[in-house]
């Protein structure tokens, strides 16, 4: 996954680009469990753009954004925000989710 500095994540919604943005600390206990099912997830759709972005080092991010808490999955689609997911439940779970979302653009 690639790790995201301020000037990659404006550029990524200035360019109206899709993808997932995964939020997270490094000192977070959940967020080390939700890092972990990240991996999985990226595997399985090696394909799809992820990436990822520790709020210690972009902390503006996490105002504009509005995060209530980490980790925290961004579902992007053409730049605009289409889900927060802050419980990460499951791999199969969010796999499911990206996948609804990948088979969406699809269509459009």
């Amino acid at each position: 996954m690639k790790e995201f500095n301020q000037e990659d994540i404006n550029q990524f919604f200035n360019l109206k680009s899709t993808g997932i943005m995964y939020l997270y600390t490094p000192l977070c206990g959940t967020c080390q469990t939700a890092s972990k099912m990240m991996l999985v997830i990226e595997q399985l759709l090696p394909n799809f753009p992820f990436s990822q972005a520790n709020l210690n080092y972009v902390p503006d991010i996490a105002k504009i954004l509005s995060i209530e808490s980490v980790p925290c999955l961004l579902v992007i689609k053409d730049g605009q925000i289409e889900e927060k997911i802050y419980a990460f439940h499951s791999v199969p779970y969010l796999y499911e989710k990206i996948k609804k979302m990948l088979e969406m653009k699809k269509v459009q």
